[in-house]
């Protein structure tokens, strides 16, 4: 282990930037003292799971920081523009040293740059995204159309992601755990009611509803009337019967074997023809029973 130097040394280079430099392609990378390295307070991301940041951390003990963060010089420290997580690993695996760029971006850029990382990474929960494209939105008087271009998404895309900030807090929590996904989020949204949306999303997480189940529940709501009446066995039993009497009375009617497929709710019938003069009959059947 290497000597601490004295104080006085330390005093005397306090002003003098710790940096080894090396060329790579038009910029220049800098190895920086992993101590003067501070995250962006506008991160997007705000969530780090401990697990992966072990895993990376383990790959970087064992091949190094890859890809050097991006960061721009603030005051005595520099700033992480991209590369958080690879700067929490770091720290992890004990590197005193990470290598990085120097860039100089307006506030505007910074933003930018910290939102398409994390998006190309696909590191950000729906509600992270949503969050950040807002603010981008609001702080920089930025259209939709004009953010698209920006981030690579479609102005489509950013609208339904922005959308997601209308639903209620618990539900909004339950998206950034990954209880609910955005698909999920988004078939809540056309519920006016909070409370209905928060029972729903409960209840979808706890069971592990599909999109597709959600989106049912949702026009069941909208639309009462749609929702399919519950039978009891005793109706279920009744309704067999009748139906197997009324397919009975078909086959004797048709004189031609008959089939029903489904339940009380909903199904097919089919009739059985084996000649012309089978289809003949059954046709003149029909034509007598609507006159």
């Amino acid at each position: 282990m290497a000597k601490k130097v004295s104080r006085g040394i330390t005093a005397l280079l306090a002003n003098v930037e710790d940096v080894r430099e090396e060329k790579t392609g038009d910029e220049v990378v800098v190895k920086l003292p992993i101590e003067r390295l501070k995250p962006n307070p506008n991160q997007p991301r705000k969530t780090f799971d401990p697990e992966t940041i072990r895993e990376l951390a383990a790959s970087i003990k064992e091949n190094g920081v890859i890809q050097p963060l991006v960061v721009k010089k603030d005051g005595e420290d520099y700033m992480i523009i991209a590369g958080e997580r690879r700067y929490r690993a770091s720290k992890e695996a004990g590197l005193s040293v990470v290598p990085a760029i120097v860039r100089e971006m307006s506030e505007q850029k910074i933003r930018e740059v910290s939102l398409i990382e994390n998006l190309q990474r696909e590191d950000l929960n729906a509600i992270e995204e949503a969050e950040a494209i807002a603010e981008l939105i609001d702080s920089y008087n930025v259209t939709q159309e004009e953010l698209s271009g920006k981030i690579g998404k479609s102005r489509s895309a950013i609208s339904n992601s922005v959308r997601l900030l209308n639903l209620p807090a618990q539900v909004k929590e339950m998206l950034k755990s990954g209880a609910l996904s955005a698909g999920h989020g988004r078939a809540l949204l056309s519920i006016d009611d909070a409370d209905v949306i928060i029972e729903v999303a409960k209840k979808a997480a706890a069971e592990g509803w599909s999109v597709r189940e959600i989106e049912k529940e949702v026009k069941y709501i909208l639309k009462p009337e749609s929702r399919p009446t519950k039978l009891t066995e005793t109706v279920k039993k009744k309704m067999s019967l009748e139906m197997r009497h009324f397919v009975d009375d078909m086959t004797e009617v048709f004189a031609t074997k008959v089939r029903l497929m489904g339940n009380e709710q909903k199904g097919r019938i089919t009739i059985d023809y084996f000649t012309n003069d089978d289809l003949q009959r059954i046709y003149e059947i029909i034509e007598t029973l609507k006159k």
